[in-house]
């Protein structure tokens, strides 16, 4: 995953996405997305990405 990672950017912002490994999730910082990652696989899609509320800490 991590290689991928290198690659994929937000589809939103185009920034930088960061892995959160206990929530099998891709986190867009900037714009306060979570993308999920089902069976290996992120979904990229931004209405399947979670809004992260304003109190969820954003791990960079």
């Amino acid at each position: 995953m991590e290689k991928i990672l290198d690659i994929l950017v937000c589809p939103v912002c185009k920034g930088p996405l960061v892995l959160q490994r206990d929530r099998s999730e891709l986190i867009c910082s900037p714009c306060r997305l979570a993308y999920p990652v089902k069976d290996g696989i992120p979904v990229m899609l931004p209405e399947e990405a979670r809004t992260l509320p304003a109190e969820e800490d954003v791990k960079k």
